[in-house]
């Protein structure tokens, strides 16, 4: 075998097992990076997506090579089966979740809209009203010690309820104490807000109602509540 052909059988032989075609990827953000100021302002999005989620997606796909049966799962279906895996399949798998999330539950200043009909009925019934909603989603946001996120989800009884994870965890996992199909999520680990907020979560969480895509909010939460009964 010549020299060239050995090089090119090593270099196959090293490629992990997903080589070619990851199965977890980064996609693009919904909006320009600039599109969310002044609330959150381009060097953040910049980071945060292009540094910080891209990182995660990385560290996913390496797993692969050692764990190949992550291959044949959606991230979805990933985080109910995260207590099966590693550590770092945990931190990373729910790192790209989360963040895949976030980017679509946020929308330039004045493009998010209003809860739907059905979801305005929902937070009335579950917490009084919008306000009230809002004043709790922030007590879990700013509370949250470290790093984590907080969220809306829709429980499997059909309620919402509000509740807060460590890290990169989220409701969808079986690891968690409150599971639950998460429709509205709000990352406070420090790089989301420190070069525009420093240390003033609390800020950054009011800056983020005015980001709100309340469409992807109402159609997600419709998709993960039960139908009527007849």
């Amino acid at each position: 075998m010549n020299t060239k052909l050995a090089l090119a059988a090593i270099a196959l032989w090293a490629l992990p097992a997903w080589a070619g075609e990851a199965p977890f990827r980064l996609a693009p953000l919904p909006y320009p990076p600039e599109a969310l100021e002044p609330h959150i302002d381009r060097q953040t999005m910049e980071i945060h997506h292009g540094r910080h989620h891209r990182a995660y997606v990385d560290n996913l796909n390496a797993q692969v090579a050692s764990q190949p049966e992550l291959a044949g799962l959606s991230l979805e279906e990933l985080q109910g089966k995260i207590s099966k895996f590693n550590a770092a399949v945990r931190n990373n798998g729910g790192g790209h979740y989360n963040h895949a999330l976030f980017w679509q539950l946020l929308a330039p200043p004045g493009k998010g809209g209003a809860p739907s009909r059905e979801l305005g009925a929902a937070i009335d019934r579950d917490f009084g009203s919008l306000e009230k909603l809002k004043a709790l989603f922030g007590q879990a946001a700013v509370g949250r010690f470290g790093s984590g996120w907080a969220w809306l989800v829709v429980t499997p009884g059909g309620k919402l309820a509000i509740t807060s994870t460590p890290n990169q965890d989220n409701p969808r996992m079986d690891v968690v104490e409150q599971r639950g199909e998460p429709i509205l999520a709000l990352d406070v680990w420090e790089h989301a807000y420190y070069l525009k907020y420093q240390n003033r979560r609390a800020d950054y969480v009011a800056a983020f109602w005015h980001l709100v895509n309340w469409a992807e909010v109402s159609r997600r939460f419709a998709a993960a509540s039960p139908p009527p009964a007849r």
